[in-house]
């Protein structure tokens, strides 16, 4: 029975990380070389953590010129393994070293290392109360990384997430503090991971704190990245961060803003925010890239009517005709309903008075005058006791062929108007007299 290469390397990465012993994990390679067993990139690697581990550096320079006579070409488990043997044994400058030599051998569009082999640099750095030295490695990974290197494949990168993934976010964040004491240029891969984490734990003021640097610094997120954030803000209802991230968009002439500002408002209407709503629309409704309409007008305005703030209805259905934005049903169909919760009919006949003056003028532009519609008119106005506008919607109803059911209103009218008395309406109001007389004959009442 002849072992193959797996079978030698189970035993030769017992020697070198389970006995530690450089004189076994020779005896091994030495019966693969009389078995004729060819070593391959593991077998190459578990040498190389070992003598990096013993300070070996000319067995290891010696390895390198052997893994190219095998072909062994492929040498980030190579490297990878060297750094864990260094780590071990606390041999900071030569992990940095490694890395740095590493990508100038051609690696550096791509390092290799895996976020345990990260997590394992930083946590002795960390026991050393070493951040600068972790700062250094960066820049100095950085210059010769480049900036066309893919974010998430950045020693920057690597190094920040493998803070994150154990859960040491402020380390992290110490990282940059460092840096930029330093003066170094933090590339944006490196706050990426950080930027995530605070979002993942609801630590939205942080992540917005995090954005105003990154954007001080120069560098620009992108609108996934963005939109994220301001989600986060949402859900943990940080609506100062959602905003403050908003701002930071626009002023950074991001061109889609549609996602993030639908998220705003959606989470506001939901939290029943209706007056952070209305300043957050007046804040950009002037701004082109946002496709402001009539019905975020009208959700603001049903949020204010339903929570019966019929004032700032008011205030908010003003500033939506100043900035020439046209009511349509919904918009009175929602101040109608706050209106009549509230029995303030008058309130529904002048809305009436200039929604008919709106039809009488272009039909049906803007405004659906449907079945709803004459509805709410009819049952507030019977209500209000405002019969001639009631025969004004009810004519209005029959030339629009629009289908009223006039039980609803005769049970209005009894309920609010069973003691009135038309005799002696004759004498004081002629003209309402005759109103009520045509409504009771429509209605069926004077049967």
């Amino acid at each position: 029975m002849k072992p193959d290469v797996v079978a030698c390397n189970a035993a030769l990465e017992g020697c070198c990380f389970e006995l530690e012993s450089v004189s076994d994990a020779e005896r091994v390679v030495g019966t693969m070389s009389n078995l004729g067993v060819r070593p391959d990139e593991s077998s190459f690697g578990f040498l190389g953590y070992l003598y990096a581990l013993k300070g070996l550096e000319e067995k290891i320079r010696e390895l390198e010129v052997l893994m190219g006579g095998f072909g062994c070409l492929n040498k980030k488990g190579f490297y990878c393994n060297l750094i864990r043997g260094y780590v071990k044994s606390e041999n900071l400058a030569s992990v940095e070293a490694t890395i740095v030599r590493y990508l100038n051998d051609g690696g550096g569009k791509d390092w290799g290392f895996d976020v345990e082999t990260f997590c394992e640099v930083i946590k002795v750095y960390f026991q050393k109360g070493n951040v600068k030295g972790l700062a250094n490695l960066i820049v100095d990974a950085q210059k010769i990384e480049g900036s066309n290197i893919v974010i998430d494949r950045s020693i920057g990168y690597g190094i920040v997430n493998a803070c994150v993934s154990i859960g040491l976010s402020d380390k992290a964040h110490s990282i940059l503090d460092e840096m930029n004491v330093q003066g170094a240029s933090v590339g944006l891969g490196v706050y990426i991971p950080i930027l995530k984490a605070y979002c993942k734990e609801n630590r939205t003021a942080e992540a917005t704190q995090l954005v105003m640097e990154i954007s001080n610094s120069g560098l620009q997120l992108d609108v996934e990245s963005y939109d994220a954030l301001i989600e986060a803000s949402m859900c943990s209802q940080d609506f100062q961060s959602a905003f403050s991230l908003f701002r930071d968009m626009r002023e950074a002439r991001i061109p889609d803003l549609k996602r993030s500002y639908l998220t705003i408002m959606t989470g506001l209407m939901e939290k029943h925010r209706p007056e952070l709503m209305a300043a957050f629309l007046d804040e950009v409704v002037e701004d082109p890239r946002i496709d402001v309409g009539t019905h975020d007008w009208n959700s603001i305005i049903h949020a204010f009517c339903k929570a019966g703030r019929l004032e700032d209805a008011r205030r908010t259905f003003r500033r939506m005709t100043f900035l020439q934005f046209e009511p349509n049903d919904q918009t009175y169909l929602s101040m109608i309903n706050g209106y009549v919760l509230a029995e303030k009919y008058f309130l529904v006949l002048m809305l009436w008075n200039e929604v008919k003056r709106k039809l009488s003028m272009d039909g049906q532009k803007g405004i659906k005058f449907d079945q709803n519609l004459v509805d709410a008119f009819l049952y507030a106005m019977v209500k209000g006791g405002f019969f001639d506008a009631v025969m004004q919607v009810v004519e209005k109803a029959n030339e629009m062929k629009i289908f009223v059911d006039k039980w609803r209103y005769k049970q209005a009218f009894m309920e609010t108007h069973k003691k009135l008395r038309v005799a002696k309406l004759r004498r004081k109001n002629f003209r309402r007299m005759e109103a009520i007389i045509a409504f009771k004959n429509w209605a069926g009442l004077n049967a």
